[in-house]
C-alpha cells in the first residue's frame, strides 16, 4: 500500500462546473419530507437538480411494471448533502407536511376515476393473460396426449377440444385474483384531513450541526464544485462515490472517504478499506477539510502483501 507523504487535491473534471452556473435556474424544487428523508416527486424537479449535478436515488417502481427491479421511477430520494446544498442556493424549499398540494375536490374525484380506468385497464389485460394461459395449458395436454406410447387419441382428444372451445365462450377471470400495486402508505405522504392535522407535530429532527454532517457536506461542497457527480458509498465502505461525469455514462474513480483532521483512524480500517478499493478498481480518498476553508485529500493505492 502506497501513501504519499503529503496530501494532494485531485485533479478536476475536464467539464468544470462552477457554482453560480448551478445556482442561476430560477426554478425552486420543492421538497417532501417522509420520516426526515428529503423526496423529490415532480418530473420537473427532478430534471432541475439532475441539470446541476445531483444525482439522488430513485425509490418508487414504474406504473406499468409495478415489480421491475431494473428500473426505478419516482420518488428521487436525496443525500442530506444535495438537500443541504440545494437549501444553501435557495434552490429548495420544503413543502407542507401531509401533501405537496391542497387538492380540492374536483381534483381528487379526477384522480379516483383516473384511478378506477386504470384497475379497469389492468383487469381487462390480465384477464386476457389469464385465458391464453389456460388455452395453452389444454394445448400442451392434448400435444402430450398424441405423443404418449399408449395414448389412443379419440375420446381423450375430443374431451380436450371441447374445453377449449368452452373455454373460449365461458372463461370469466375473478377480480379476486387481480394482482393489484398497493400504494405505499406513511405519515406524510397522505390525502386524510385526520392525519394532516396529526402530522402538524414536530417531524423528528435532522441533526445537521454535528461535526460528522459538517465534514461530509464539505467534502460533497467541494467535489461537486469541481464537476464531479457523487453517490451514496454504503455498499462499499465510505462516504461518497465519486464520479468524473453523469454516473449513467461513467464508472466511479474514487470512494471518498470523510475525515476530520484531528479525527484517528484505526490502521486495520485503511488497510480493509484500501483493499476493498483495489478489488473493485477503484482509489480510495481521505478527504479532511482544511482549516483555510478548502479540502484536504489523501489517495490509498493496494501494491500487494510485504
Amino acid at each position: 500500500m502506497d501513501e504519499p507523504p503529503s496530501r494532494e487535491k485531485p485533479p478536476a473534471c475536464g467539464e468544470e462546473e462552477e457554482e453560480e452556473e448551478d445556482s442561476s435556474s430560477s426554478h425552486v424544487v420543492g421538497l417532501s419530507l417522509c420520516d426526515s428523508a428529503p423526496l423529490l416527486w415532480r418530473v420537473e424537479d427532478l430534471k432541475t437538480v439532475r441539470s446541476q449535478g445531483l444525482v439522488g436515488a430513485l425509490l418508487g417502481s414504474l406504473p406499468r411494471t409495478p415489480r421491475q427491479n431494473g428500473r426505478l421511477g419516482r420518488p428521487l430520494l436525496l443525500l442530506p448533502e444535495e438537500e443541504r446544498l440545494l437549501t444553501d442556493r435557495h434552490a429548495a424549499a420544503t413543502l407542507p407536511a401531509g401533501n405537496q398540494q391542497d387538492i380540492g375536490g374536483v381534483e381528487l374525484h379526477q384522480r379516483v376515476e383516473q384511478y378506477e380506468e386504470e384497475q379497469q385497464r389492468s383487469y381487462e389485460e390480465q384477464s386476457v393473460l389469464a385465458l391464453e394461459d389456460r388455452k395453452s395449458a389444454l394445448l400442451r395436454a392434448m400435444t402430450s396426449s398424441h405423443t404418449g406410447s399408449d395414448s389412443t387419441p379419440g375420446t381423450s382428444d375430443e374431451a380436450l377440444q371441447g374445453r377449449l372451445e368452452s373455454l373460449e365462450r365461458s372463461f370469466v377471470f375473478p377480480r379476486s385474483a387481480l394482482a393489484v400495486q398497493l400504494s405505499t402508505v406513511r405519515a406524510g405522504l397522505t390525502y386524510c384531513l385526520e392525519d394532516r392535522a396529526f402530522l402538524q407535530a414536530d417531524w423528528p429532527i435532522r441533526v445537521q450541526g454535528d461535526t460528522r454532517s459538517a465534514v461530509r457536506y464539505q467534502v460533497f461542497r467541494d467535489l461537486r464544485s469541481r464537476g464531479f457527480f457523487l453517490t451514496s458509498a454504503g455498499k462499499f465502505g465510505g462516504d461518497f462515490l465519486v464520479y468524473p461525469g453523469d454516473p449513467l455514462r461513467f464508472h466511479a474513480h474514487f470512494i471518498a472517504v470523510c475525515l476530520s483532521l484531528d479525527e484517528s483512524i484505526c490502521l486495520l480500517d485503511v488497510l480493509a478499506v484500501a483493499r476493498l478499493g483495489s478489488n473493485v478498481k477503484k482509489t480510495v480518498l481521505l478527504c479532511s477539510p482544511g482549516t483555510d476553508g478548502g479540502v484536504l485529500y489523501t489517495s490509498l493505492q493496494w501494491s500487494g502483501m510485504v
